[in-house]
């Protein structure tokens, strides 16, 4: 799985004391950087706007004290969105029966690239249905995973948002 980002050890302390979860923080670019910050609510309502705007003066702040970015960056706070990330193995738990794109960094049966639904988790492994067979995909080998924006999965917020 893609490392831990350097920074999160320092931001996630203060993304939850605000009632956040924090998904993912990644560098985007070399020449003015974007700091990008995934949060989702612990509720696991919809974020908002303001819940961005709430986290993102938070985090800058904190930033601005710590000083642990050399240089000039933008930061951008963000809801991780329906297609969204899958970065640890109770995100594959939660988002069973439906579709992932699963890249690993090391060969699985002659592969590194998966696209199918998630079946079910086995300790630390993931089964993936694809092209009619289970693929056994173990959890340490996963480089990169998000779900698969799909008719599905759109109707399954949609039933959770009027929940």
């Amino acid at each position: 799985m893609q490392k831990k980002h350097h920074l999160s050890a320092l931001i996630e302390p203060v993304v939850n004391e605000l009632g956040f979860d924090l998904v993912r923080v990644l560098t985007i670019g070399n020449l003015n950087p974007t700091l990008q910050v995934m949060i989702e609510r612990k509720d696991r309502k919809d974020i908002v706007v303001d819940d961005c705007a709430k986290a993102s003066r938070a985090i800058s702040a904190l930033l601005d004290e710590k000083d642990p970015i050399s240089g000039s960056y933008t930061l951008e706070v963000s809801s991780p969105g329906l297609d969204r990330p899958l970065v640890s193995i109770e995100n594959f738990e939660r988002f069973c029966g439906f579709e992932a794109k699963v890249e690993t960094d090391t060969e699985i049966d002659k592969r590194k690239r998966f696209k199918g639904r998630i079946v079910r988790v086995e300790g630390e492994k993931i089964v993936l249905l694809m092209d009619e067979k289970e693929w056994i995909i173990p959890f340490e080998t996963v480089a990169k995973a998000k779900l698969l924006l799909t008719d599905e999965l759109i109707a399954a917020f949609d039933t959770e948002e009027q929940n």
